[in-house]
């Protein structure tokens, strides 16, 4: 049983406004649904990292035999990869209730408090964006996790008295996409720590065509894995592109996701042959034409494409820089040789970027 987070929606911290793209890895407002019914249900279902899926295998039978709570649990790794998905699948194989929540909703010890005291024996509590919590919650989350206990302070001043709450026994099953923002003590009381791994191009196929099948989509080989290949090795961006070609398919096509509809609607996303949709291209381009390759520092470069220094940072960058066409130094931003050899512009001579 899934248990929404108590915790009002209208108590989320501003965040700064992101762009929408298909190729963000990021949540999009309006997407859960779907990917709920999409989600694989059971570890058998669970496509990829399979050798963190063994050994949860191995986890979950041990403490559902012992009638024990599992252990809390860290997942950790770029945004889209699974890791809410294995906090369902966590919750059916011990067959407990999971309390789903975020960093950002938990604003005062008393959200934690609510929370913490509607858990049942071995339930588990996820949290997403853990690193996220606020440093009272977090401190808060201390004594919980590791003596199953909630404290209150009652009163104030030289008055002030600590009451002790007793907790049941539960799970904290934590996700974050920048495991170096989490303090040191809140990193390790988690037992068990796991990161996620970008899909191979095969797992990303297996996925598509998965959800196709669940869509009611008919597909030819080609098309999913052509779409697949263009899905930047995450599952939510895969899912994302094949919902857009299901349009096309249905306007524009017979209702099948063949290679021409997949090229049709990767065309019309201005996502190309290898995944970069035409924000990539552009701090691609300003690296190169208006900087000269670099190095350049990241505030110029933000200023010219007109996008904020943290989004570049957060949601551009780190894709260019796995794929090798861009480097971070500490004197700036690079372009490297695939930069040049995909927008199809010339490296100019002895311009080695700083690096080699």
């Amino acid at each position: 049983m899934i248990v929404p987070t108590s915790v009002a929606s209208d108590t989320l911290t501003p965040m700064s406004p992101r762009p929408v793209r298909e190729v963000s890895a990021e949540a999009k407002e309006g997407e859960e649904r779907l990917e709920q019914s999409l989600r694989p249900a059971t570890f058998d279902e669970y496509v990829g990292q399979a050798k963190l899926v063994s050994n949860f295998r191995v986890y979950a039978r041990a403490a559902r035999e012992r009638g024990e709570a599992l252990d809390h649990v860290l997942l950790s790794g770029p945004p889209g990869l699974g890791k809410t998905s294995l906090a369902h699948i966590l919750g059916r194989e011990l067959q407990v209730n999971l309390h789903v929540t975020s960093g950002p909703a938990l604003v005062k010890k008393g959200d934690l408090a609510g929370l913490l005291t509607a858990l049942q024996p071995r339930d588990i509590l996820f949290i997403d964006e853990i690193h996220r919590l606020a440093p009272a919650v977090e401190e808060a989350l201390y004594p919980a996790m590791e003596d199953f206990r909630f404290d209150v302070v009652l009163g104030a001043g030289l008055g002030a008295q600590t009451m002790e709450m007793k907790l049941e026994r539960f799970t904290l099953v934590g996700a974050t996409t920048r495991t170096g923002l989490l303090a040191s003590p809140l990193r390790d009381r988690f037992p068990i720590q796991e990161r996620l791994d970008y899909y191979g191009a095969r797992e990303l196929h297996e996925i598509v065509r998965r959800a196709a099948r669940k869509l009611g989509l008919a597909f030819e080989p080609d098309g999913a894995e052509e779409l697949a290949r263009r899905a930047r090795g995450t599952p939510r961006i895969a899912i994302r592109l094949l919902q857009r070609a299901r349009d096309f398919a249905q306007v524009e096509g017979e209702g099948r996701l063949d290679r021409r509809i997949v090229d049709l609607t990767l065309e019309r996303l201005e996502v190309d042959a290898n995944g970069l949709d035409g924000m990539d291209r552009r701090i691609l381009g300003c690296v190169i034409d208006t900087f000269g390759g670099g190095p350049v520092g990241i505030d110029a470069v933000a200023a010219a494409v007109g996008e904020e220094r943290q989004t570049i940072e957060d949601v551009y960058e780190p894709f260019l820089v796995r794929e090798g066409y861009l480097a971070r130094s500490p004197r700036g931003r690079i372009a490297l040789p695939p930069a040049y050899a995909h927008l199809g512009k010339v490296r100019p001579q002895g311009n080695q970027g700083g690096l080699f």
